[in-house]
């Protein structure tokens, strides 16, 4: 029998980019400066296209709500050499902060950039999907806070079923270096995760030192 796969799922169609998600996490979790465990990425492209004599804009652009994917096969445990980073029966990956040297190896492996160095505690973090929240039967903060309803919560397989396979978008990488928990309905204009043309035009707000 398959273990349970917690997933995120992520509406990009009806996303309006208003990063309320992104503030409802780091209010929950009290997260330190410069740490966003949710991250909103703003995304655009294009440019003008011939139509007979006439040349018109061929532009796009669309919003990207992500924070750690809780992988299938999370690249982030497998590269700490202090054994910090576990799975959860429910696939919920977590960090063991009294293990964690803060060497940032995680960080530096995970293509998402969910982990995050927390300078005021010396350790990393990451998005715990608010499993505090998941055994009262509540849904994570982002999910709860979200005014369009484009974030949800579930298990892997009946996401899939409901809205489809797709997980991989631009900004994100392709699903095959971690295989991602996550579900994702694409903006009309979302490009593939290899695209060239799109580019992130909050990348200061996004990064993480």
């Amino acid at each position: 029998m398959e273990k349970k796969q917690l997933a995120f799922y992520f509406d990009s169609s009806a996303c309006s980019g208003c990063k309320t998600c992104q503030v409802a996490c780091k209010d929950k979790h009290n997260s330190g400066p410069g740490v966003l465990w949710r991250r909103v990425y703003e995304v655009s492209g294009g440019n003008w296209k011939k139509e007979g004599e006439a040349w018109i804009p061929d532009v796009f652009s669309y919003h990207v709500s992500m924070a750690c994917n809780h992988c299938k096969e999370p690249i982030c445990m497998t590269s700490c050499p202090n054994k910090a980073i576990f799975k959860m029966e429910n696939g919920i990956v977590l960090i063991d902060e009294n293990k964690c040297m803060g060497c940032r190896y995680c960080e530096w492996t995970c293509p998402y950039g969910a982990l995050q160095f927390d300078k005021t505690k010396k350790v990393m973090t990451k998005c715990t999907l608010c499993f505090d929240y998941l055994a009262k039967g509540e849904k994570p903060s982002c999910v709860t806070a979200c005014p369009m309803r484009v974030l949800d919560i579930g298990e892997l397989e009946d996401l899939r079923e409901t809205y489809g396979s797709s997980g991989e978008i631009f900004p994100l990488p392709v699903e095959a270096w971690t295989t991602p928990s996550i579900v994702i309905t694409p903006h009309r204009d979302a490009r593939p995760s290899e695209n060239r043309e799109a580019f992130i035009n909050n990348r200061e707000e996004v990064r993480h030192e």
